[in-house]
C-alpha cells in the first residue's frame, strides 16, 4: 500500500485498532482489547468486525494459528501519517507547512523550544 496515492481515511474505531497493532506489531484479538482503554472496552464481535474491514481496506492481515487469527499491519503508522498530514495541510493550509505551522505558534499550540527543535531538523536536512 506504500504506493498507493489515495490511501483511505480510517474511522475512528478503526484508528484507535490500528493504533494499537502499530504499537504491539502482530496481536490476537484478545490482546487488541485489552490493549483498548476502558471507555467501555468494546465487544470480541465489534472488534473482530472491525479487523475484518481493515483487512478489506489492506491495512491489516493475519497468520493462522488453527482457528485463530493473529493479526499484524500492512500500513506503517509512518505511512499513514505522512499521507493525512500531507492531507491535512493541502486542504486546510493551502498546501504550506509553513502556514500549517504559523496557525499552531499563532494558537500557542507550539512553544519556542519546539520550534527551536524544528528549525534544527531542518537545518540538519540542508
Amino acid at each position: 500500500m506504500s504506493n498507493d496515492t489515495s490511501m483511505q481515511k480510517l474511522a475512528k474505531r478503526e484508528e484507535q485498532l490500528m493504533l494499537v497493532l502499530w504499537d504491539l506489531k502482530h496481536a490476537f484479538t484478545k490482546e487488541i482489547i485489552a490493549a483498548l482503554p476502558d471507555d467501555p472496552k468494546p465487544h470480541y464481535n465489534t472488534v473482530a468486525t472491525i479487523i475484518k474491514i481493515l483487512e478489506d481496506k489492506g491495512f491489516v492481515d493475519h497468520e493462522s494459528f488453527g482457528k485463530s487469527h493473529r493479526y499484524f499491519p500492512l500500513v506503517s503508522k509512518e505511512e499513514y501519517q505522512q499521507e493525512h498530514v500531507s492531507d491535512l495541510v493541502s486542504k486546510y493550509f493551502d498546501n504550506s507547512y509553513l502556514k500549517m505551522v504559523t496557525h499552531f505558534a499563532k494558537k500557542d499550540k507550539i512553544s519556542k523550544d519546539e520550534l527551536e527543535s524544528i528549525m534544527n531538523l531542518i537545518n540538519k536536512g540542508s
